[in-house]
């Protein structure tokens, strides 16, 4: 039973417990929000044209040892926007997440979830545009969608359901200032900055129609061995445990490694809970 629960735990965050740890490093820029509109240059853009990273979740607890239980994967790729009036073609950053339980534990529990998560960003400032979250566990089916405006400062959250769709949509009309992320896009704009060891900062995060504050420390870098190679990683630990928190949980701890080089690539991130821990180690990187 404990174990049910823990991998609804995982199901829950989902793509949280691989994005997050990655999206809290933003706060490394400093605790004043960030000039969005800054280009940023093409040379900082490691995942440019195309990048797909795979990653493979497992989970350990007492006897039981190294259980696949999901894989990741994200994509980046450009797209064109419509053209505007002056001639120009805007160019468009899509960032893709998708999450799938595999394997042995999904037999073994009839367990399964399946979440995709595409965020739109501008391409010279990765200022977010527009997030979509399709979301499923067993038969529960979500389909959310949320818009930014900087401008005016108003960040609008959709959820539906889309096996009822007679149903009234949840809905949240949210105020921000500065600059905001989602769970999926941050991770891309932090691996266009430097990193700084010793440091914590805060981040804004929005997600499921709330703006969070995440506090973040950077604590450890040293070589270590992965699917790159011998890489150089940061170890960072971010407060996403607790009330008012991004995971609503009073006890859990995440970490991740992240490569201290121009790449900025997260290679292998842990989660402990009370129902065990889960690892999320990079398998492949794919550039096109």
């Amino acid at each position: 039973m404990e174990l049910v629960i823990g991998e609804k735990l995982l199901c829950k965050m989902s793509i949280r417990t691989s994005c997050f740890l990655v999206i809290v490093l933003l706060g490394m820029l400093g605790r004043q929000p960030i000039n969005a509109q800054q280009p940023i240059a093409a040379s900082t853009r490691p995942f440019e044209p195309v990048e797909e990273l795979q990653y493979e979740a497992e989970f350990n607890r007492s006897l039981i040892r190294g259980l696949n239980i999901a894989d990741f994967k994200f994509r980046s790729s450009r797209t064109p926007n419509v053209e505007k009036a002056n001639g120009s073609k805007p160019v468009s950053l899509v960032f893709r997440a998708d999450v799938a339980s595999k394997g042995f534990f999904t037999r073994l529990f009839n367990l399964k979830f399946h979440e995709q998560v595409e965020s739109t960003v501008d391409a010279e400032t990765l200022t977010l545009q527009k997030t979509t979250i399709h979301d499923e566990q067993g038969k529960r089916v979500r389909e959310t969608e949320t818009t930014y405006d900087r401008a005016k400062g108003k960040m609008a959250w959709t959820r539906r359901d889309p096996n009822n769709p007679s149903a009234e949509p949840n809905k949240a009309l949210v105020d921000f200032s500065g600059q905001l992320q989602d769970i999926l896009s941050a991770i891309y704009f932090i691996r266009t900055q430097p990193l700084h060891l010793g440091k914590s900062f805060e981040v804004f995060i929005g997600d499921g129609g709330k703006v969070y504050r995440v506090r973040v420390q950077v604590l450890e870098k040293k070589k270590m061995k992965t699917v790159l190679g011998r890489v150089t990683a940061f170890r960072v630990e971010p407060d996403l445990f607790g009330p008012d928190s991004l995971i609503d949980d009073e006890k859990g701890q995440f970490t991740l490694w992240i490569t201290a080089d121009d790449r900025h690539i997260p290679v292998t991130a842990r989660i402990k809970t009370d129902y065990g821990t889960f690892d999320v180690k990079l398998k492949k990187a794919i550039y096109n």
